[in-house]
């Protein structure tokens, strides 16, 4: 379960009772959590290739941050509210 998400909604929900900014909200951590997944892709993937640890997760770091933007891309492409 993803916690943090979980009490950020409830959080929000709680102090603005507008379940439209909860709806937004949970619909951004969706995309979002998309392009952070690329770092639990190609962390292993790295140590496999036998690259030092603080390499590949520089690497994976990077990689993930590279998604991001092409995730935004992406979503500006489509039209998406940011």
């Amino acid at each position: 379960i993803p916690l943090v998400s979980v009490l950020a909604l409830f959080w929000l929900f709680v102090e603005t009772k507008d379940i439209n900014k909860v709806s937004t909200l949970s619909s951004s951590v969706f995309w979002l959590v998309l392009p952070s997944l690329a770092l639990f892709v190609s962390l292993p993937l790295l140590l496999k290739q036998g690259f030092n640890f603080y390499v590949s997760i520089g690497l994976s770091i990077g990689i993930t941050v590279g998604c991001y933007f092409l995730m935004k891309a992406v979503l500006n492409h489509f039209g998406a509210k940011q």
